[in-house]
């Protein structure tokens, strides 16, 4: 199955895809993290009441919203998951090099990074100058859970979708080569368009492929990734609860622009499309937005 956030005048509502139309939850269940939330039966419940009852609104006229847009935490990410992405880097991290992980790194990302699959990318050259682009598979979690043993690490998985992990490489250098704040810009990372079901997916043969301006510059099948997705969770949620609606970044492969010859940074105007198998795609301009202000923080 697939699960949206769609917006209708001005309002966002949660909603079931068919192959024609959204069909809109019912109106008690005001956003995806709540119905991700409820217990199995009364998500079936849900479902069936929409199908029966509902509104429907053809998919040609739909505008997507994020899928999930309450979050209880920040945006968690892993990096490095693809060998071929963190050997591209070797040389580049600009005197911050580490060696290879032999567990995965983890990091985390304001919410208020997070903009719908065709929504604007938020640009300020002011911010950086050294705009990245990152495919990426995202996991969103439906059952709660802490020190989750790998092998019922993807009973908790609600579904997936793709994300865009926008970075700012030179503030992630500024700042002690810690990402946050280099991965936190607003309005910066898109996420969606739908949520998928584990059932419709074949998730180690999803490829993901990133495309800057009409160029093909990442192109991976999930199978490639350091650490699979079982051993993510387990790992994340090391004494560490995860909650339903929460969404995880599993890492991007090898073609980011920093690691490129010669380097390839975004910039106003420039259109990023994400795809991946199963999970339609995310199309992004990014467009100037005032995000310096006033501040007096100089980068250069």
């Amino acid at each position: 199955m697939k699960f949206a956030t769609i917006r209708l005048k001005g309002a966002e509502h949660p909603c079931l895809l068919s192959d024609t139309d959204a069909v809109l939850l019912p109106a008690s269940i005001p956003d995806l993290v709540t119905f991700i939330a409820m217990e199995p039966g009364a998500r079936d419940a849900a479902v069936a009441a929409a199908s029966n009852e509902c509104r429907r609104i053809a998919l040609a006229e739909v505008e997507f919203a994020a899928p999930i847009r309450r979050f209880q935490r920040d945006v968690l990410c892993a990096g490095w998951n693809y060998w071929d992405h963190f050997e591209e880097g070797i040389g580049k991290r600009e005197g911050q090099e580490v060696d290879r992980p032999k567990a995965p790194t983890f990091f985390s990302k304001s919410p208020t990074v997070v903009i719908g699959p065709n929504d604007p990318i938020a640009y300020d050259g002011r911010i950086s100058q050294k705009w990245d682009y990152e495919a990426e598979l995202a996991v969103v979690i439906g059952t709660a859970g802490r020190s989750i043993p790998r092998g019922q690490a993807l009973r908790h998985v609600f579904g997936y979708c793709l994300a865009n992990d926008v970075s700012q490489r030179d503030l992630q250098r500024r700042h002690g080569g810690q990402w946050l704040k280099g991965k936190s810009i607003d309005g910066t990372m898109p996420l969606g368009p739908f949520i998928v079901t584990p059932d419709e997916l074949d998730i180690p043969r999803v490829r993901l492929q990133c495309e800057v301006n009409g160029l093909k510059v990442q192109d991976a099948v999930v199978a490639q990734m350091a650490f699979p997705i079982d051993e993510l969770i387990a790992e994340l949620s090391f004494g560490m609860t995860l909650h339903p609606g929460d969404v995880i970044l599993t890492g991007t492969p090898s073609g980011v622009g920093n690691a490129r010859e010669p380097q390839l940074f975004l910039k106003e105007g420039d259109q990023v499309v994400v795809r991946g198998t199963g999970l339609g795609e995310l199309r992004n301009t990014l467009v100037h937005c005032d995000l310096a202000g006033a501040s007096d923080v100089a980068i250069g």
